[in-house]
């Protein structure tokens, strides 16, 4: 008896270990978490590149926050994988958009429908944007606020555009790096809106009717 209880303590604990082997054995399973340089694609999903590289799906922008911020919806922000042709904020001036001319908030989307909805003057460059997407306004063009937060992010951001065969914020302080925002001047919402530098992150208050380069950003959301 004692022989065949011993027995059974030895297979009793023989099972145990093969169950804590099989338990140490786990898969693993890939880190989903969203991150500053991975990649949106056009379906809302957000992959690292390598898994971006091995789906087979289509790119369209590059995550350059995952922050929240407040009084804003979403996750964060990703960056569109090309600029717009160079366009004016205004075809006039003399006429307030209706931003909020707020260079604290993050509020681009907003901001981008009120140029495109002004029926006293034309906005070419939200004209653009919108065109851009069939369903909805899907892309915008960033505020003050959110182009500091893609400057601050350029470094990571642009080796992945240049992976996806998008356009390289430029990093020189020269005519290139200078984009529009949709932020009017305070105070001079008829004549003036934002320019900011990828370069230097430095902003410049410019007459509406110039044209200038135009980088979309879209919201994540989940």
């Amino acid at each position: 008896m004692t022989i065949k209880m011993n027995k059974m303590h030895t297979i009793i604990a023989a099972a145990a270990v093969l169950t804590l082997a099989a338990c140490d054995a786990h898969i693993e399973t890939p880190d989903m978490t969203v991150r500053p340089g991975h990649v949106l694609c056009d379906d809302g999903t957000a992959l690292s590149y390598a898994q971006y590289k091995a789906s087979g799906k289509q790119a369209v922008a590059v995550v350059f926050d995952t922050g929240q911020h407040d009084g804003t919806e979403g996750n964060g922000y990703a960056v569109y994988l090309w600029d717009i042709a160079p366009q004016a904020f205004a075809d006039s001036l003399g006429v307030e958009q209706g931003t909020s001319a707020d260079t604290e908030a993050f509020d681009g989307n907003a901001n981008t429908f009120a140029l495109y909805d002004t029926q006293e003057t034309a906005s070419p460059m939200a004209a653009a944007v919108f065109d851009l997407w069939c369903y909805g306004q899907s892309a915008y063009i960033p505020s003050v606020a959110q182009m500091r937060l893609l400057y601050a992010a350029r470094e990571t951001v642009n080796p992945v555009l240049e992976l996806c065969g998008g356009d390289t914020l430029p990093a020189d302080n020269n005519g290139d790096c200078w984009y529009w925002t949709s932020t009017e001047v305070e105070g001079q919402q008829t004549a003036k809106a934002w320019l900011y530098s990828t370069g230097s992150g430095s902003m410049q208050e410019t007459p509406k009717i110039q044209a200038h380069r135009v980088r979309p950003i879209i919201t994540l959301n989940k």
